[in-house]
């Protein structure tokens, strides 16, 4: 869909050429099964006991602000390692999550290409991330891949529109799953969810809007201002920019 194929055979004028859209199926999506495969190893490390891979790489916006007083050191790398832990006391946890990125990360790469598709996963999970150093309480610990699951229907949503395909069972899934996250006693943290999916929407309206092989460099200049964009945001929470 997005990758750099050039498209219209016949049709001389740069203005018109575009990249061509690949049908989902017709490349071996590596990095997708990649991350998935990366995910469970590492929620198998979480169960070993004394490797303490949980408490050491969880996210909570205190690692950000680096308060020392409840004991807990400047980490904001925790931003995005927290994308790849899960949590052991609820195993669907882990298993919607991938299987959600089964489904739809095959698509989205083959759409898209590795190198987006790699982009967009890491770029809206440390968004998702972002939004709970922001919204969250500053002890409040979160684990989960789903910043970044968000981030991927969010790119997907704006990409099928773009396209003129129906998005409504996709509008319909969003809100459903929105709203779970701000029922009362659910564990979950819809601040990630909320973050990853304005992030992956942002990346998506940037990859369905420069498709032209003359809009590459464009593209690039303004994914990495989406994701240095994120990465101010949680610099002006730091102890540095504090003091």
């Amino acid at each position: 869909m997005l990758c750099p194929e050039c498209v219209h055979p016949g049709v001389p004028s740069r203005s018109r050429r575009r990249i061509r859209l690949r049908i989902p199926g017709t490349v071996t999506p590596v990095v997708t099964y990649t991350l998935i495969g990366i995910t469970v190893l590492v929620f198998l490390l979480q169960w070993i006991p004394g490797l303490g891979v949980t408490e050491n790489f969880l996210y909570a916006p205190v690692f950000s602000l680096g308060d020392n007083s409840v004991g807990a050191p400047y980490e904001p790398w925790r931003l995005l390692t927290s994308v790849f832990l899960h949590s052991t006391g609820f195993f669907l946890h882990i298993v919607l999550n991938m299987y959600t990125l089964f489904v739809f990360g095959q698509v989205l790469e083959t759409m898209l290409g590795r190198g987006r598709f790699l982009a967009l996963y890491l770029i809206a999970g440390f968004g998702g991330s972002v939004a709970v150093m922001y919204l969250a309480s500053p002890q409040t610990g979160v684990v989960g891949a789903s910043g970044a699951i968000f981030g991927l229907l969010g790119a997907f949503l704006v990409i099928q529109r773009k396209l003129g395909g129906d998005s409504t069972q996709l509008l319909v899934l969003l809100g459903i799953n929105l709203v779970i996250g701000f029922l009362p006693g659910m564990s979950i943290s819809w601040q990630a969810h909320v973050g990853g999916l304005v992030t992956g929407i942002l990346v998506g309206l940037i990859f369905a809007n420069t498709r032209r092989r003359t809009q590459l460099t464009a593209q690039v200049l303004l994914t990495c201002a989406v994701a240095f964009g994120l990465v101010a945001l949680v610099a002006l929470r730091s102890p540095a920019f504090a003091g």
